[in-house]
């Protein structure tokens, strides 16, 4: 089981799943909603993801057809990526407060990184969401 929460803790959830590894998106909307390089998420099944305290306080951002982002209306937080083509939900990794080990981890969208940043961690990169 992993906690985690947004900034000023009004939001709070809980995953009962492993988290079995991170996907650091470079795509141009990753980048605009956490306001860095890229962004860190991990994925787990929408069904093991709970909301503990909180969830009135979710802002709903909807960034395509298919995804809708959330945030804390109080400190801004992002904290899901939601499409609702999967039975997933990505978890900005940067909200967890339970330990994690590090699990594999890739980029994706490559293809579209900002142009100032230059990956050298050695990981696997995909141009696309591979």
């Amino acid at each position: 089981m992993h906690t985690g929460s947004c900034l000023c803790g009004a939001v709070k959830y809980r995953i009962d799943a492993d988290i079995d590894s991170l996907t650091h998106c470079h795509c141009s909307m990753c980048r605009k909603v956490h306001g860095a390089a890229f962004a860190t998420y991990a994925s787990v099944p929408l069904d093991r993801f709970h909301f503990t305290e909180g969830k009135e306080e979710l802002g709903v951002y909807h960034s395509s057809e298919h995804v809708t982002r959330t945030f804390c209306k109080h400190c801004g937080a992002n904290l899901q990526f939601v499409d609702n083509r999967e039975h997933e939900v990505g978890v900005a990794a940067g909200t967890l407060d339970s330990p994690l080990p590090p699990p594999p981890q890739s980029h994706i969208y490559t293809g579209s990184k900002a142009d100032w940043y230059e990956i050298r961690d050695g990981l696997p990169q995909h141009a696309d969401d591979a």
